[in-house]
């Protein structure tokens, strides 16, 4: 989606500023600034808009050629900082030409290049053609052994706890990686508060690694070998964490495909997101791998 940012309430606005949003988009560009080859599978409308997404993407080196363009819009969303530190977003996206994705506009041989296939929960939610694409894209990530990353991603906005427990349930068989939030989103996906509890919950189901985030608390993250606690860093401060769960998985899911293991890159995410949320915008304040790699040292983990 394109991304209208401003410092004051969207009723109140005179003016915003232009980028660019969307939680896989996030990641997948977080993992692209910290070294990783990255194609960005979507449907994009024939307007100025994407004319834009593509010319930023492909700036950045980002493959698009398995996305295609077809009727429909650019989804849009204004973002603004409320003085309680929260935020408020106003979305346009119903029958936005992203929304109309099918498990046609799918290519097995694309797929299956891929070290690792991020998806996430709020592409489910968008529309029916878009959950069947994620369950045929986890489908064929897992046949041709791709790691299949998922984020739970629950957006009450789009969809009910009912309707994204049945979406989750289905992707699960396939799923290598799973980051779900922690305790509200969790919570209503599952009915379980306790954070050990939760990670077990996704574990039985068939992840193998787990990746609790649990915002300025940091992440629970577990393996079949065991279970850490990374605290959260923020070097520069809090002032916008927009996009940060999405910035961890980007550093995350970066490392994994460079083979590291899961703790160690649990850390990168940690250090990416801590950095990112000391700035404004999903994209605009994520850091480049130098900073990442500077805050390294101070990101630690810790017995769970």
């Amino acid at each position: 989606m394109i991304e209208l940012f401003s410092d004051d309430p969207i009723a109140d606005a005179q003016s915003y500023r232009k980028a660019f949003a969307g939680d896989t988009m996030n990641a997948m560009f977080m993992a692209s600034k910290l070294g990783s080859s990255c194609g960005f599978v979507t449907r994009l409308a024939e307007d100025p808009f994407s004319d834009y997404l593509l010319r930023e993407w492909s700036a950045q080196g980002i493959d698009t050629s398995a996305s295609r363009r077809g009727p429909g819009f650019t989804g849009v969303h204004f973002v603004t900082q409320l003085p309680d530190g929260g935020r408020d977003f106003l979305y346009y996206r119903s029958g936005s030409a992203a929304s109309a994705m099918t498990a046609q506009d799918l290519d097995p041989d694309y797929l299956g290049e891929a070290k690792v296939l991020h998806v996430s929960g709020i592409l489910q939610a968008v529309s029916d053609t878009c959950r069947s694409a994620v369950l045929e894209a986890v489908r064929i990530a897992s046949a041709r052994g791709v790691l299949v990353s998922y984020d739970t991603n629950l957006r009450l906005s789009l969809t009910s706890p009912a309707r994204a427990r049945d979406a989750m349930m289905e992707v699960m068989p396939f799923a290598d990686v799973v980051l779900p939030s922690f305790p509200e989103e969790t919570l209503e996906l599952t009915g379980i508060g306790d954070e050990r509890d939760a990670v077990a919950y996704f574990q039985d189901l068939g992840a193998k690694n787990v990746a609790l985030k649990r915002g300025p608390l940091g992440v629970l993250a577990a393996t079949p070998n065991g279970r850490r606690a990374i605290p959260a860093v923020a070097p520069r401060g809090v002032v916008d964490t927009t996009g940060a769960g999405d910035a961890f998985a980007g550093g995350l899911l970066h490392r994994l495909a460079q083979g590291a293991d899961f703790f160690e890159a649990a850390r990168w995410g940690v250090a990416a997101a801590g950095i990112k949320v000391g700035g404004r915008g999903a994209i605009l304040s994520q850091p480049a791998r130098a900073e990442v790699e500077d805050l390294m040292p101070t990101v630690h983990t810790l017995p769970a």
